[in-house]
Parts: C-alpha cells; structure tokens; sequence
C-alpha cells in the first residue's frame, strides 16, 4: 500500500473513462442520500435520537440556515428567499431562537460544539445586531467553545460585507469563511445576474488575512453561460493569485423543470459537454502546478489544510457539511429545510419558510421528513465513506467493524468491481479497493457500485459527476 503522500495528489486525467463513467449520481454527503428521506419520521424520532446523543456525550456540529438573499444568482439551487426588505428576517430569527431553545434542551451542556456553520442564502443578510442577537443565543444555549479552537466557518457573499463585518464575525467568533466567487469574468456575471468585482473578493479576503481567520475557502463553478476554457482558466488564475487554503470548483447543473431560477439562463449560451471537460482538465492542471491537493469531490486543498492533512492520516470524514474533519459528531441542523444526522437518524426541517415558522410558533419542530438507518445501511455508508475520503477501502476492517465477509455480502456487485478494475477505474484483490489515479474524478461512479437505492430510482435526479 503506497503509504507516501505524494499519492494523494496524483489524479490522471482518462477522457474516454470519464466519457464511459461520468454517470448522473448522488454526491454522497449522505447514505442513504437525501432522496430516501420520507414522512413518517417525526420530531419523536428526533428527541429520541437527541436523547442517545445525550447520554453517549456525544460533540457537536451545529449547522444555521439562513434563507434570504437581496439578489438572485440565476445558477442557484439552494432553498432561499429573495428579498430587498431586511425586515423579513425578524420573524424568522424568533422562531429559529426558539428552535434553537427547544432542540438544546434536550441535550446535555456539557456536549461541546466542535463545528459550527451558517450556510444560506446569504448569512450575512442579517444586521450586525441581529448576528450579534443570533450567536448570543446560541452561546447561551449550547456549549460554544470560547477559545478558537473550534471549527466555525460562515458562507459570505462579498458585495454584502465589508471590513466591519468581517471584524464583527471575527468577534463573535468565526474563524473560517467561505467565499462564493463563481467566475470573474464581467459577460459571465451578467448571464446568471452576479455582478462581483475581483476588487471586493480580494477586499474581503485580505480582511479576513488581516483579521486572522484560520482558513478561507472559494466557490468556483464551470459550466455557466458565456464561460470558455479560455475565459475560465484567467478566472482560476486570479483565484489562485488570492492564495485561498481551499477551493471548490463545482460542476453547473442545469435543472430548469426544478429550479425555477435556471430558467433566466438562455440554454444557448452554456458551454458544451466537451468544453466543460476542458475547463476541469486545465483547472486540474492549474491547481496541482500551484501546489493544491485534490482532496475529492470537487474539493481542493493545500498541503498544510487540515482536510489534506486528515485524508493523509486517513481520518477525514464526509457529512452533510461536505467533507469534514468532525464526523465523529452530531449534526445539528436549525433553520428553514435543515438537515439534523444524530446517530443513525436524518431528519429535515420543512423547506417552506412559512411552514417552518408556524410550526415553531405553536411551539411544535419542524421536522418534516427523515430516515433511520437500518443495518444494511450503516454498512454501505461506511464503505461509501471510506472510498470517497480515502480513495481505497480495506475489506478486513469492514468485516471486523460489521461481522460480515464482504466478498460474500457484496457477491452480486463483484462483476461491476471487476469491470471497473479492468478498466483501470480500481485495483480489486480480496484485501482492498484502491481508487487509481485515473478513477479518482470518478469516485462517485466507484460508490455507486454499493447504493442499494439507485435501481430503484430515477437517475435524473442528480448531477452528473463530471
């Protein structure tokens, strides 16, 4: 087993095995993945699964969704309201304080909160005296730590903060952000209505520098209107030129039957499968020539980032958070269409804002749909797990851990893993799975291979992994 670290940064770009496997599939923040999620898991399933939380003193991961955003990027699925009137987000912050009172008494103080981060929309939608509001009751509610040491990032749209944001955020105990960037070239802004200089990017960022946050991450995403391999690749340059510790290049997936905002982007304009293919390739190159890893998953990193660091060691995890040095912990997920995975338990809240907030005003959760993993489940998830963050999985472990023999429990799937092998996808002896340079794009093709739930599905569902 190629135990050097120089393994990790090896990815092998195969055109014709991406064009053969470059399947539409889940990205595997979870198995069961989101899709399996149905009503008849309740706020009951959820005080029980915060009760075995509890009294295994189990740390904590707490993820804030907060839904509003001033503007509409057309590429954008995410669940959010668009609003120029900053008073919507007043009734919402009372019954997410409430939410947050209602959950924590369940558990215990004494479970700290490693992680802890606000996603959206845009968090940052909110006044500094309602962040200030907002975390306050968090600390009084759960047990933040107090002395840095803990992973608490926010999402942060440049064109809505500035230097006394950055420093409020600082203050209230933020140490990571991520930047949502997409492109940077002006006729691709215009196409999906971002306008965003590289002048704000870099003033927040050199604030963030100044400020000392421990870790800054960008969004990039290839496939949007007007972008060329060209265009794109002066984008990563200047990126690259910020010097963030992490980077994620996401693939545009253009979905207008479910994303009604998609639908303001004229099909004409989006750059062809070939083209897009050309962007990752030359990004790739990019990023490995300036020294990033590629972690997995769209995800890069450089070498001294604790992602990279954890994938080296074999300890990185993947969660709803995407890949994550905390999956020993709890998830906790408040706000509008969060997702909570406490022990074997998902659970969502309802993704209408309405119904999320009568709900908690009759002092009810809003769960609205969840899953609990049965036995067959936490053994797929363990090997998904393994193969998406370590690029390879020992067969011995997974028997020890769930007293099976694994070429016997997966014999059905044997045929596909030796397909794959051939085609220089895996290695596959009757120790391991070794995910090769040339299939690590493809890992989520590799995983594939042991969802039990995608026969049954409708693939369309999903991006495609490329």
């Amino acid at each position: 087993y190629p135990g050097n670290a120089r393994m990790l940064d090896a990815i092998r770009w195969d055109t014709d095995l991406i064009r053969r496997y470059d399947l539409a599939g889940p990205r595997y923040t979870s198995y069961p993945t989101a899709v399996q999620f149905n009503s008849q898991v309740g706020t009951f399933d959820l005080f029980h699964a915060l009760r075995d939380s509890r009294k295994a003193q189990r740390p904590l991961s707490l993820y804030v969704h907060v839904p509003f955003c001033a503007n509409i990027c057309y590429y954008c699925a995410c669940n959010k309201v668009i609003t120029k009137d900053r008073g919507r987000a007043l009734p919402y912050l009372q019954r997410l304080e409430q939410e947050i009172q209602l959950i924590a008494c369940h558990l215990d103080p004494a479970q700290k909160v490693e992680q802890l981060h606000f996603g959206g929309g845009t968090p940052t939608f909110l006044s500094h005296d309602e962040l200030r509001q907002l975390m306050a009751h968090l600390r009084k509610h759960f047990n933040l730590l107090d002395d840095d040491s803990g992973d608490y990032g926010i999402e942060i749209d440049p064109r809505e903060a500035d230097w006394s944001t950055m420093g409020l955020l600082r203050e209230l105990g933020f140490n990571r952000v991520s930047i949502g960037l997409q492109d940077l070239d002006p006729a691709v802004q215009r196409a999906v209505n971002r306008l965003q200089s590289l002048e704000e990017t870099r003033a927040v960022i050199d604030a963030a520098r100044t400020l000392q946050f421990r870790s800054i991450n960008i969004d990039l995403i290839y496939g949007l209107p007007k972008q060329t391999p060209e265009n794109f690749a002066r984008t990563v340059e200047e990126v690259i030129s910020l010097q963030p510790d992490r980077l994620s290049v996401f693939n545009y997936a253009h979905l207008p039957e479910r994303f009604m905002p998609q639908r303001r982007i004229n099909g004409h304009e989006l750059p062809s499968p070939a083209q897009k293919l050309e962007m990752l390739q030359r990004t790739i190159e990019q990023l490995t020539a300036a020294g990033y890893r590629y972690i997995g998953m769209d995800h890069f990193a450089l070498p001294d980032d604790e992602l990279a660091i954890a994938q080296e060691e074999q300890t990185l995890q993947r969660n709803f958070q995407g890949y994550t040095t905390h999956g020993h912990c709890d998830l906790v997920g408040l706000g509008v269409s969060a997702i909570s995975q406490i022990g074997d338990l998902y659970c969502q809240n309802s993704s209408d804002l309405n119904e999320y907030q009568n709900t908690l005003a009759s002092a009810q959760l809003a769960t609205s749909r969840g899953l609990v993993c049965n036995a067959d489940d936490r053994l797929r998830r363990e090997v998904i797990q393994q193969l998406i963050c370590n690029f390879s999985l020992d067969f011995a472990e997974i028997e020890q851990q769930f007293n099976i023999d694994f070429q016997g429990y997966f014999g059905a799937l044997w045929p596909q893993l030796q397909e794959m092998a051939k085609d220089g996808l895996i290695t596959l002896d009757r120790e391991r799975i070794e995910v090769l340079p040339a299939g690590r794009l493809l890992v989520r093709s590799v995983c594939m291979v042991f969802d039990a739930y995608l026969e049954q599905q409708n693939r369309q569902r999903f991006s495609r992994v490329i």
